[in-house]
């Protein structure tokens, strides 16, 4: 299992960025099930708001919930998860606090890799940080 962060589901879904299509693989790669892949709600609820302020309160709801429904199961952020994502937060100075509990839910849940565009997730200790570059669907199927 993957976790995907925000910035692959908001770039799959943007304008043109060198992101754009190597995002777009990955979530055709999960699509056609090549890849099993999830988030978490918070996740989505970023998305959501992200999307929201480009293209409007429908389409953000629109896409969330699709990207709901292939994502599911998604991964449900625990206590624990919170309190270790804090003690990272604390010890990693160029994460946020959001993405901090996401690492360690990815963690936590064992997960093979976390996909961002977001570089310091490549400083958590113990979690494979994969950047959607034009290899990434290659590089999460050899995980």
């Amino acid at each position: 299992m993957i976790v995907l962060d925000t910035t692959v589901l908001v770039y799959a879904v943007g304008a043109e960025h060198p992101f754009r299509e190597p995002c777009r693989a990955v979530v055709t790669a999960v699509r056609d099930q090549r890849l099993q892949a999830t988030t978490t709600a918070e996740v989505l609820q970023e998305f959501t708001h992200v999307r929201a302020r480009r293209r409007g309160r429908d389409d953000a709801v629109v896409l969330a919930s699709e990207f709901a429904d292939l994502l599911t199961p998604l991964l449900v952020i625990e206590e624990d998860d919170l309190r270790a994502g804090l003690a990272i937060y604390q010890q990693n100075t160029r994460l946020g606090a959001f993405e901090a509990v996401l690492a360690a839910a990815a963690l936590t849940t064992d997960a093979r890799a976390i996909v961002s565009a977001d570089g310091a997730f490549g400083t958590v200790r113990g979690l494979r940080h994969v950047v959607p570059d034009a290899r990434v669907v290659e590089q999460l199927e050899s995980v």
